[in-house]
Protein backbone atom coordinates (compact mmCIF):
# COMPACT_ATOMS: atom_id res chain seq x y z
CA UNK A 1 0.00 0.00 0.00
CA UNK A 2 0.87 3.65 -1.23
CA UNK A 3 2.23 5.71 1.73
CA UNK A 4 1.05 9.48 2.03
CA UNK A 5 3.17 11.61 4.50
CA UNK A 6 0.47 14.87 5.65
CA UNK A 7 1.76 17.86 7.32
CA UNK A 8 -0.99 20.02 9.19
CA UNK A 9 -0.30 23.75 9.66
CA UNK A 10 -3.06 25.25 11.87
CA UNK A 11 -4.80 23.22 14.67
CA UNK A 12 -7.63 25.20 16.25
CA UNK A 13 -10.71 23.83 16.56
CA UNK A 14 -10.71 22.71 12.48
CA UNK A 15 -7.14 21.53 12.60
CA UNK A 16 -8.05 19.32 15.84
CA UNK A 17 -10.69 17.69 13.87
CA UNK A 18 -8.35 17.09 10.92
CA UNK A 19 -6.28 15.42 13.41
CA UNK A 20 -8.76 13.36 14.83
CA UNK A 21 -10.17 12.05 11.26
CA UNK A 22 -6.62 11.21 9.94
CA UNK A 23 -5.29 9.50 12.96
CA UNK A 24 -8.63 7.83 14.64
CA UNK A 25 -9.76 6.67 11.03
CA UNK A 26 -7.14 5.54 9.24
CA UNK A 27 -8.39 2.03 8.45
CA UNK A 28 -11.50 3.73 6.99
CA UNK A 29 -9.40 6.11 4.97
CA UNK A 30 -7.29 3.62 3.86
CA UNK A 31 -9.84 1.32 2.63
CA UNK A 32 -11.44 4.39 0.71
CA UNK A 33 -8.14 5.66 -1.00
CA UNK A 34 -6.16 2.22 -0.98
CA UNK A 35 -2.92 4.35 0.57
CA UNK A 36 -2.04 4.66 4.00
CA UNK A 37 -2.31 8.15 4.58
CA UNK A 38 0.10 9.50 7.68
CA UNK A 39 -0.34 12.43 9.56
CA UNK A 40 3.14 13.01 10.48
CA UNK A 41 3.83 16.42 11.55
CA UNK A 42 1.05 18.97 13.09
CA UNK A 43 2.92 22.98 13.26
CA UNK A 44 0.60 24.99 15.14
CA UNK A 45 2.17 28.31 17.69
CA UNK A 46 0.10 26.73 20.56
CA UNK A 47 1.84 24.07 21.53
CA UNK A 48 0.41 23.41 25.20
CA UNK A 49 -3.58 24.09 24.77
CA UNK A 50 -5.36 20.89 25.34
CA UNK A 51 -7.40 20.08 22.40
CA UNK A 52 -9.09 16.50 23.42
CA UNK A 53 -6.78 13.68 21.28
CA UNK A 54 -3.76 12.22 22.33
CA UNK A 55 -0.86 12.86 19.73
CA UNK A 56 2.11 10.49 19.34
CA UNK A 57 5.50 12.39 20.57
CA UNK A 58 6.91 14.64 18.39
CA UNK A 59 4.45 15.23 16.35
CA UNK A 60 3.49 18.83 17.52
CA UNK A 61 6.03 21.28 16.89
CA UNK A 62 6.05 25.45 17.03
CA UNK A 63 7.68 25.64 13.63
CA UNK A 64 6.16 25.10 10.21
CA UNK A 65 9.16 24.57 8.53
CA UNK A 66 9.61 21.25 9.98
CA UNK A 67 6.79 20.42 7.53
CA UNK A 68 8.68 22.83 4.88
CA UNK A 69 11.91 20.74 4.81
CA UNK A 70 10.50 17.54 5.29
CA UNK A 71 10.54 15.85 1.70
CA UNK A 72 8.60 12.95 2.87
CA UNK A 73 5.60 14.99 3.34
CA UNK A 74 4.30 15.64 0.06
CA UNK A 75 0.53 16.69 0.75
CA UNK A 76 -0.19 19.69 3.11
CA UNK A 77 -3.20 20.91 5.14
CA UNK A 78 -3.03 24.20 5.84
CA UNK A 79 -5.82 25.67 8.07
CA UNK A 80 -4.31 29.20 9.74
CA UNK A 81 -6.73 31.78 8.51
CA UNK A 82 -5.29 35.37 6.90
CA UNK A 83 -3.36 37.17 4.19
CA UNK A 84 -0.40 37.68 5.67
CA UNK A 85 2.13 35.06 6.75
CA UNK A 86 -0.56 32.57 6.18
CA UNK A 87 -0.10 33.70 2.03
CA UNK A 88 3.71 33.41 2.92
CA UNK A 89 3.40 29.67 4.27
CA UNK A 90 1.41 28.18 1.17
CA UNK A 91 3.36 29.60 -1.68
CA UNK A 92 6.54 28.35 0.15
CA UNK A 93 4.89 24.82 0.50
CA UNK A 94 3.94 24.91 -2.58
CA UNK A 95 7.20 25.67 -3.95
CA UNK A 96 8.38 23.48 -2.42
CA UNK A 97 6.14 20.67 -4.60
CA UNK A 98 3.87 19.85 -1.99
CA UNK A 99 0.09 19.21 -2.62
CA UNK A 100 -1.74 22.03 -0.62
CA UNK A 101 -5.42 21.75 0.79
CA UNK A 102 -7.16 24.56 2.71
CA UNK A 103 -10.22 26.42 4.33
CA UNK A 104 -8.73 29.48 4.01
CA UNK A 105 -11.13 31.44 1.98
CA UNK A 106 -9.67 35.04 2.27
CA UNK A 107 -6.57 34.12 0.79
CA UNK A 108 -8.24 32.17 -2.11
CA UNK A 109 -11.02 35.31 -2.98
CA UNK A 110 -8.17 37.37 -2.31
CA UNK A 111 -4.74 35.70 -3.68
CA UNK A 112 -6.08 33.30 -5.78
CA UNK A 113 -4.55 33.94 -9.13
CA UNK A 114 -1.44 34.10 -7.41
CA UNK A 115 -1.36 30.66 -5.26
CA UNK A 116 -2.82 28.71 -8.51
CA UNK A 117 -0.15 30.27 -10.62
CA UNK A 118 2.52 29.23 -8.25
CA UNK A 119 0.43 25.58 -8.24
CA UNK A 120 0.40 25.27 -12.03
CA UNK A 121 3.85 26.22 -11.89
CA UNK A 122 5.66 23.61 -9.61
CA UNK A 123 3.18 20.76 -10.60
CA UNK A 124 0.80 20.52 -7.48
CA UNK A 125 -2.61 20.85 -6.74
CA UNK A 126 -4.87 22.63 -4.66
CA UNK A 127 -7.74 21.70 -3.45
CA UNK A 128 -9.83 24.13 -0.75
CA UNK A 129 -13.62 22.22 -0.50
CA UNK A 130 -13.58 23.86 2.98
CA UNK A 131 -13.29 27.15 2.34
CA UNK A 132 -17.25 28.19 1.52
CA UNK A 133 -20.16 26.35 2.82
CA UNK A 134 -18.39 24.07 5.85
CA UNK A 135 -19.28 20.21 5.58
CA UNK A 136 -21.47 21.62 2.62
CA UNK A 137 -20.10 20.06 -0.95
CA UNK A 138 -20.46 22.98 -3.13
CA UNK A 139 -17.46 23.51 -4.63
CA UNK A 140 -17.87 19.64 -5.90
CA UNK A 141 -21.30 20.45 -6.90
CA UNK A 142 -20.95 23.23 -8.91
CA UNK A 143 -17.33 22.46 -10.67
CA UNK A 144 -18.14 18.57 -11.10
CA UNK A 145 -21.44 17.75 -10.75
CA UNK A 146 -23.06 20.42 -12.50
CA UNK A 147 -20.52 21.22 -14.99
CA UNK A 148 -22.94 20.04 -18.00
CA UNK A 149 -24.61 23.19 -16.87
CA UNK A 150 -24.28 26.89 -17.51
CA UNK A 151 -25.31 28.17 -13.96
CA UNK A 152 -28.23 30.66 -14.10
CA UNK A 153 -27.91 32.18 -10.18
CA UNK A 154 -26.97 31.35 -7.22
CA UNK A 155 -28.77 32.30 -3.42
CA UNK A 156 -26.88 30.80 -0.74
CA UNK A 157 -26.56 31.51 3.29
CA UNK A 158 -22.62 31.40 3.23
CA UNK A 159 -22.18 32.72 7.38
CA UNK A 160 -23.75 30.63 10.16
CA UNK A 161 -22.72 33.61 12.29
CA UNK A 162 -25.04 35.70 10.88
CA UNK A 163 -27.88 33.24 10.23
CA UNK A 164 -27.53 32.10 13.68
CA UNK A 165 -28.09 36.23 14.98
CA UNK A 166 -30.98 36.72 12.16
CA UNK A 167 -32.60 33.30 13.27
CA UNK A 168 -32.75 33.88 16.88
CA UNK A 169 -34.15 37.29 16.31
CA UNK A 170 -37.12 35.89 14.38
CA UNK A 171 -37.54 33.71 17.05
CA UNK A 172 -37.42 35.18 19.99
CA UNK A 173 -38.47 38.72 19.09
CA UNK A 174 -35.16 40.55 20.09
CA UNK A 175 -32.86 43.40 18.97
CA UNK A 176 -29.55 42.64 17.23
CA UNK A 177 -27.48 43.99 20.14
CA UNK A 178 -28.40 41.33 22.72
CA UNK A 179 -28.82 38.59 20.13
CA UNK A 180 -25.01 39.30 19.34
CA UNK A 181 -24.30 38.79 22.77
CA UNK A 182 -25.38 35.74 23.03
CA UNK A 183 -24.11 34.66 20.42
CA UNK A 184 -20.80 35.84 21.52
CA UNK A 185 -21.67 34.06 24.97
CA UNK A 186 -22.50 30.73 23.26
CA UNK A 187 -19.02 30.99 20.67
CA UNK A 188 -21.22 31.30 17.40
CA UNK A 189 -19.73 34.93 17.27
CA UNK A 190 -16.49 36.29 17.80
CA UNK A 191 -15.35 38.76 20.12
CA UNK A 192 -14.47 40.80 16.99
CA UNK A 193 -17.53 39.86 14.71
CA UNK A 194 -17.18 42.65 11.96
CA UNK A 195 -16.17 40.55 9.16
CA UNK A 196 -18.74 38.04 9.97
CA UNK A 197 -21.85 40.70 10.21
CA UNK A 198 -20.60 43.52 8.04
CA UNK A 199 -21.14 40.61 4.89
CA UNK A 200 -17.21 40.44 4.26
CA UNK A 201 -16.96 36.91 5.11
CA UNK A 202 -20.18 35.98 3.01
CA UNK A 203 -18.55 38.03 -0.08
CA UNK A 204 -15.19 36.57 -0.16
CA UNK A 205 -17.21 33.21 -0.52
CA UNK A 206 -19.41 34.62 -2.53
CA UNK A 207 -16.16 35.50 -4.98
CA UNK A 208 -14.86 32.17 -4.77
CA UNK A 209 -18.29 30.39 -5.98
CA UNK A 210 -19.00 33.20 -9.10
CA UNK A 211 -15.23 32.83 -9.99
CA UNK A 212 -15.87 28.77 -9.92
CA UNK A 213 -19.87 29.00 -11.54
CA UNK A 214 -19.28 32.16 -13.75
CA UNK A 215 -15.45 32.60 -14.23
CA UNK A 216 -15.55 35.76 -12.95
CA UNK A 217 -12.30 37.22 -11.98
CA UNK A 218 -12.78 40.08 -9.39
CA UNK A 219 -11.74 41.45 -6.21
CA UNK A 220 -14.26 40.74 -3.61
CA UNK A 221 -14.34 44.07 -1.79
CA UNK A 222 -15.71 45.17 -5.30
CA UNK A 223 -19.01 43.18 -4.22
CA UNK A 224 -21.85 46.17 -2.95
CA UNK A 225 -22.30 44.17 0.52
CA UNK A 226 -24.66 45.50 3.49
CA UNK A 227 -24.11 43.68 6.68
CA UNK A 228 -27.26 42.89 9.35
CA UNK A 229 -26.20 45.68 11.84
CA UNK A 230 -29.55 47.72 11.12
CA UNK A 231 -32.25 44.90 11.13
CA UNK A 232 -34.02 45.21 14.21
CA UNK A 233 -36.93 43.24 15.73
CA UNK A 234 -39.17 45.54 13.96
CA UNK A 235 -38.30 44.09 10.36
CA UNK A 236 -38.58 40.86 11.62
CA UNK A 237 -42.67 41.50 12.93
CA UNK A 238 -43.16 43.21 9.48
CA UNK A 239 -41.43 40.68 7.33
CA UNK A 240 -43.49 37.41 9.20
CA UNK A 241 -46.78 39.63 9.10
CA UNK A 242 -46.44 40.17 5.32
CA UNK A 243 -44.79 36.24 4.98
CA UNK A 244 -41.37 36.60 4.37
CA UNK A 245 -38.32 35.69 6.16
CA UNK A 246 -34.75 37.45 6.64
CA UNK A 247 -31.75 36.32 5.48
CA UNK A 248 -28.21 37.54 4.55
CA UNK A 249 -28.04 36.04 0.83
CA UNK A 250 -25.11 35.86 -1.23
CA UNK A 251 -26.49 36.61 -4.78
CA UNK A 252 -24.96 35.91 -8.12
CA UNK A 253 -27.59 36.19 -10.69
CA UNK A 254 -26.94 36.03 -14.36
CA UNK A 255 -29.23 37.64 -16.86
CA UNK A 256 -29.29 37.11 -20.58
CA UNK A 257 -28.06 39.14 -23.15
CA UNK A 258 -29.34 39.19 -26.48
CA UNK A 259 -28.39 40.28 -30.28
CA UNK A 260 -24.87 39.84 -29.46
CA UNK A 261 -25.06 41.78 -26.00
CA UNK A 262 -22.64 40.16 -23.40
CA UNK A 263 -24.49 38.22 -20.22
CA UNK A 264 -24.99 40.37 -17.10
CA UNK A 265 -24.22 39.32 -13.45
CA UNK A 266 -25.61 40.79 -10.08
CA UNK A 267 -23.22 40.26 -7.87
CA UNK A 268 -24.55 41.49 -3.91
CA UNK A 269 -24.33 40.27 -0.27
CA UNK A 270 -27.46 41.99 1.70
CA UNK A 271 -30.25 41.10 3.95
CA UNK A 272 -32.98 39.80 1.87
CA UNK A 273 -36.54 39.18 2.83
CA UNK A 274 -37.04 35.78 1.49
CA UNK A 275 -40.64 34.52 0.60
CA UNK A 276 -41.81 31.51 3.53
CA UNK A 277 -42.12 28.23 1.97
CA UNK A 278 -38.77 28.47 0.03
CA UNK A 279 -36.33 26.06 1.20
CA UNK A 280 -33.66 28.56 2.11
CA UNK A 281 -36.04 30.67 4.24
CA UNK A 282 -36.60 27.79 6.59
CA UNK A 283 -32.77 27.73 7.18
CA UNK A 284 -32.35 28.66 10.48
CA UNK A 285 -29.35 28.08 13.42
CA UNK A 286 -25.63 27.98 12.07
CA UNK A 287 -26.81 26.08 9.19
CA UNK A 288 -25.14 27.27 5.57
CA UNK A 289 -27.39 26.70 2.31
CA UNK A 290 -26.96 27.16 -1.13
CA UNK A 291 -30.15 27.32 -3.99
CA UNK A 292 -28.16 26.68 -7.26
CA UNK A 293 -30.20 26.95 -10.65
CA UNK A 294 -28.49 25.54 -13.84
CA UNK A 295 -30.20 25.47 -17.60
CA UNK A 296 -30.38 21.61 -17.59
CA UNK A 297 -30.71 20.65 -13.99
CA UNK A 298 -33.03 23.61 -12.89
CA UNK A 299 -33.41 24.29 -9.16
CA UNK A 300 -30.86 22.51 -6.73
CA UNK A 301 -30.54 22.56 -3.36
CA UNK A 302 -27.36 21.97 -0.59
CA UNK A 303 -27.78 22.26 3.08
CA UNK A 304 -25.88 21.69 6.07
CA UNK A 305 -23.62 22.87 8.97
CA UNK A 306 -21.31 25.46 7.69
CA UNK A 307 -18.79 25.63 10.13
CA UNK A 308 -17.82 23.39 13.51
CA UNK A 309 -15.35 21.13 14.36
CA UNK A 310 -15.92 18.13 12.17
CA UNK A 311 -18.52 19.18 9.50
CA UNK A 312 -15.53 21.24 8.09
CA UNK A 313 -12.89 18.75 8.73
CA UNK A 314 -15.03 16.26 7.02
CA UNK A 315 -14.63 18.37 3.52
CA UNK A 316 -11.20 18.80 4.88
CA UNK A 317 -10.16 14.94 5.21
CA UNK A 318 -12.17 14.71 1.75
CA UNK A 319 -10.14 16.82 -0.55
CA UNK A 320 -7.06 14.68 1.50
CA UNK A 321 -8.44 11.46 -0.12
CA UNK A 322 -8.94 13.00 -3.52
CA UNK A 323 -5.89 14.75 -3.66
CA UNK A 324 -3.79 10.97 -2.88
CA UNK A 325 -5.67 9.08 -5.36
CA UNK A 326 -5.59 11.63 -7.61
CA UNK A 327 -9.05 13.30 -8.16
CA UNK A 328 -7.74 16.56 -7.21
CA UNK A 329 -4.90 17.04 -9.89
CA UNK A 330 -7.36 15.84 -12.36
CA UNK A 331 -9.89 18.43 -11.58
CA UNK A 332 -7.15 20.97 -11.13
CA UNK A 333 -5.86 20.78 -14.11
CA UNK A 334 -8.97 20.31 -16.00
CA UNK A 335 -10.75 23.61 -14.20
CA UNK A 336 -7.47 25.64 -14.56
CA UNK A 337 -8.93 28.34 -12.06
CA UNK A 338 -7.72 31.60 -11.64
CA UNK A 339 -5.77 31.97 -14.78
CA UNK A 340 -5.54 34.89 -16.50
CA UNK A 341 -5.19 32.94 -20.11
CA UNK A 342 -8.92 30.82 -18.98
CA UNK A 343 -11.51 31.72 -21.77
CA UNK A 344 -14.17 30.69 -19.72
CA UNK A 345 -16.77 34.12 -18.69
CA UNK A 346 -15.27 36.56 -20.92
CA UNK A 347 -18.76 36.98 -21.95
CA UNK A 348 -20.26 37.96 -18.88
CA UNK A 349 -19.96 41.56 -17.71
CA UNK A 350 -19.96 42.36 -14.09
CA UNK A 351 -23.73 44.59 -13.33
CA UNK A 352 -23.66 48.07 -11.90
CA UNK A 353 -25.15 48.16 -8.77
CA UNK A 354 -27.02 51.36 -9.71
CA UNK A 355 -28.34 49.07 -12.63
CA UNK A 356 -30.12 45.67 -10.79
CA UNK A 357 -33.39 45.75 -10.68
CA UNK A 358 -35.46 44.34 -7.93
CA UNK A 359 -38.57 44.44 -5.36
CA UNK A 360 -37.34 46.09 -2.39
CA UNK A 361 -38.46 46.61 1.69
CA UNK A 362 -38.16 49.94 3.01
CA UNK A 363 -38.47 51.19 6.60
CA UNK A 364 -38.69 54.72 7.13
CA UNK A 365 -38.97 56.00 10.82
CA UNK A 366 -40.93 59.16 10.92
CA UNK A 367 -42.72 61.75 12.99
CA UNK A 368 -46.08 61.01 13.52
CA UNK A 369 -48.03 64.36 11.56
CA UNK A 370 -49.89 65.22 9.17
CA UNK A 371 -48.69 65.14 5.44
CA UNK A 372 -45.38 62.55 6.00
CA UNK A 373 -46.70 60.11 3.73
CA UNK A 374 -47.10 62.32 1.08
CA UNK A 375 -43.85 63.88 1.36
CA UNK A 376 -42.37 60.43 1.20
CA UNK A 377 -44.48 59.19 -1.57
CA UNK A 378 -43.67 62.11 -3.51
CA UNK A 379 -40.24 61.41 -3.57
CA UNK A 380 -40.62 57.73 -4.61
CA UNK A 381 -42.69 59.01 -7.19
CA UNK A 382 -39.91 61.33 -8.68
CA UNK A 383 -37.30 58.41 -8.54
CA UNK A 384 -39.43 56.21 -10.33
CA UNK A 385 -40.59 54.17 -8.01
CA UNK A 386 -44.31 52.13 -7.87
CA UNK A 387 -45.57 51.52 -4.38
CA UNK A 388 -46.40 47.87 -3.77
CA UNK A 389 -47.88 48.44 -0.23
CA UNK A 390 -47.33 50.78 2.62
CA UNK A 391 -48.24 49.40 6.47
CA UNK A 392 -48.20 52.18 9.24
CA UNK A 393 -48.30 51.53 13.15
CA UNK A 394 -49.36 53.15 16.38
CA UNK A 395 -46.92 55.71 17.07
CA UNK A 396 -44.25 54.98 20.21
CA UNK A 397 -42.59 58.07 21.30
CA UNK A 398 -44.52 60.34 18.48
CA UNK A 399 -42.39 58.13 15.78
CA UNK A 400 -44.07 55.93 13.30
CA UNK A 401 -42.45 52.92 11.93
CA UNK A 402 -43.79 53.17 8.00
CA UNK A 403 -43.02 50.23 5.84
CA UNK A 404 -43.00 50.64 1.96
CA UNK A 405 -43.22 47.40 -0.52
CA UNK A 406 -42.04 48.51 -3.95
CA UNK A 407 -42.47 47.08 -7.20
CA UNK A 408 -40.05 46.42 -9.25
CA UNK A 409 -37.36 49.04 -9.47
CA UNK A 410 -33.74 49.74 -9.65
CA UNK A 411 -31.41 49.73 -7.26
CA UNK A 412 -29.98 53.03 -7.99
CA UNK A 413 -33.36 54.97 -7.85
CA UNK A 414 -34.10 53.43 -4.40
CA UNK A 415 -30.78 54.47 -3.11
CA UNK A 416 -31.54 58.65 -4.84
CA UNK A 417 -34.80 58.07 -3.09
CA UNK A 418 -33.72 57.58 0.04
CA UNK A 419 -30.79 59.60 0.32
CA UNK A 420 -33.65 62.39 -0.53
CA UNK A 421 -36.11 60.56 2.45
CA UNK A 422 -32.82 61.28 4.56
CA UNK A 423 -32.60 64.54 4.23
CA UNK A 424 -36.61 65.48 5.58
CA UNK A 425 -36.90 67.28 8.86
CA UNK A 426 -39.42 64.31 9.42
CA UNK A 427 -37.69 61.18 8.99
CA UNK A 428 -35.79 60.34 12.35
CA UNK A 429 -33.40 57.88 11.47
CA UNK A 430 -31.51 56.52 8.44
CA UNK A 431 -33.86 54.17 6.08
CA UNK A 432 -33.42 50.23 6.25
CA UNK A 433 -33.82 48.68 2.92
CA UNK A 434 -33.31 45.09 2.12
CA UNK A 435 -33.84 43.81 -1.40
CA UNK A 436 -36.90 40.59 -1.31
CA UNK A 437 -36.90 37.28 -2.88
CA UNK A 438 -39.11 35.22 -3.73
Amino acid sequence: MKTIKVGLVGFGTIGTGVAKLLLLEKERIALRTGCDVQLVKIADLDTTRDRGIQLPEGMLTADYHEILNDPEISLVVQLVGGTGIERTIMLEMINAGKNIVTANKALLATFGEEIFEAARKNGVSVAFEAAVGGGIPIIAAISESLAANEIESIHAILNGTCNFILSNMEENGSDYAETLKEAQRLGFAEANPAMDVEGSDTAQKLAILSHIAFGTRLDWKDIPKDGIETVSGIDFRFASMLGYSIKLLAIANRTKGANGVADKLELSVCPTLVKKGLPIAAVSGAYNAVSVVGDAVEHSFYYGKGAGELPTASAVVADVMDTVVGRTKITFDTLNLWNPERKTGENIEIAQAADVTGHYYLRVMVEDRVGVVAELTQILASAGISISSCVQVAAEDNMVPLIIMTHETTEGAVLNAIQAMNGLECVKSETVRMRIYG
